[in-house]
């Protein structure tokens, strides 16, 4: 595909805006399935209500009967701070050989990649089956994700392939991503008097402080150490009273060697030594598992291949934030997920968001390598 239209495409995708919980996610399903269907592409949009929608496509090649799913999510997330930004982060502004605007990175660059390298497939059979699911709600609680599953539509595939932004290298792991509610029961009491009471407040930090070592107790080689913070907390009556009552969500991103009962295991754990009067409650709020594939899988060497053929040298690399890749596996648990998109990590979410062209050209060359040629 000629590069101002690939621009194009990009700068269109952009255009439509589809803020998390606040725009029609659709439009953009709408948008990209008008230029399959223009193009010969077999698609259709899966419309949940009325701001969610995923998109759906299939490009029959030359392999297996099994197919191997592209992903790309359609939402973004808010602006943010407006006083920030230099450009209008619903309008994509070209300067210096990037495009700036909300999601440029993270990530309708990958999305748009994927969604070029398709139409240009379809002119020549890919070596490949490919299933295309662009999948809204990602950002929040993966609604199109769990749609797909819903759906069967990752019940005969080999292979995951998406395009968040990695900065053309192949993302071989993802923490994964826990938000834990825990509420702590205690006894409030005069604040002259603290040892009468048992401060719920104090309880929930001794808790949280455990999970927080329990996470980062191993290293991984691409990912580090697991995190965790408390992301949110309320409690107490008044300044001079004991707490009786604290209510604290965490944000937990743990490496592949743990999973979500490991760590609620543990948080019940620390909740059995709290003292007599006191008492705990878990809860999950969000769950997404860690993700890792290797580098002697078939499409981790695939993707390097087709890297090198344009010139790049790609590095293996970890991602500390979650994909629909977790939600993916629930059903396909033994397929091999491996991430290729031109975006830069540190961009996203951040105001000033842009995606530098000749890595969005480069990565429209790869993807379309390696769907021919495996």
């Amino acid at each position: 595909m000629e590069k101002e239209r690939s621009k194009q495409i990009l700068s269109e995708l952009l255009s439509i805006q589809s803020v998390n919980g606040k725009d029609d996610e659709g439009r953009v399903a709408e948008y990209i399935c008008g230029l399959f269907v223009e193009n010969g592409i077999e698609a259709y949009v899966d419309r949940m209500d009325e701001m969610h929608a995923n998109i759906v496509a299939k490009i029959r090649g030359n392999g297996s009967d099994k197919f191997m799913v592209w992903n790309g999510h359609i939402d973004t997330v808010p602006y943010g701070d407006m006083t920030k930004w230099e450009t209008a982060p619903s309008m994509p502004v070209e300067k210096d050989g990037k495009i700036y605007a909300r999601g440029a990175s993270d990530m309708k660059s990958g999305l748009a990649a994927m969604v070029c390298a398709l139409i240009e497939l379809n002119q020549s059979k890919p070596c490949k089956n490919i299933l295309f699911i662009g999948s809204c709600d990602e950002e929040k609680g993966g609604k199109g994700a769990y749609r797909a599953v819903e759906k069967g539509l990752l019940s005969d595939i080999d292979e995951i392939l998406i395009g968040e932004p990695t900065n053309l290298n192949i993302g071989l792991a993802q923490k994964g991503c826990l938000w834990l509610e825990i509420t702590v029961k205690g006894r409030t009491s005069h604040g002259a008097y603290p040892e009468r009471g048992i401060n719920a407040v104090e309880k929930a930090y001794f808790i949280a402080e455990g999970i927080k070592a329990y996470a980062s107790g191993r290293e991984h080689p691409l990912l580090g150490r697991g995190t965790a913070q408390i992301s949110m907390i309320e409690g107490g009556v008044a300044p001079n009273m004991t707490p009786d009552r604290c209510r604290m969500l965490m944000d937990i991103r743990f490496l592949p060697h743990l999973t979500e009962e490991d760590i609620k295991a543990e948080a019940r754990r620390l909740a059995e030594t709290l003292p007599e009067g006191a008492e705990a409650e878990i809860n999950t709020v969000n769950c997404r598992g860690a993700v890792s594939a290797d580098s002697t899988d078939k499409i981790y060497k695939e993707i390097k291949r087709a890297a090198q053929k344009q010139g790049l040298s790609p590095k293996s690399t970890g991602i500390s934030y979650f994909t629909d890749a977790s939600v993916f596996l629930e059903q396909a648990e033994e397929t091999k997920v491996v991430l290729f998109g031109p975006g830069v990590e540190e961009l996203c979410h951040q105001a000033n968001e842009y995606v530098e062209l000749e890595k969005y050209y480069k990565a429209i060359e790869v993807l379309t390598s390696y769907a021919k040629e495996g």
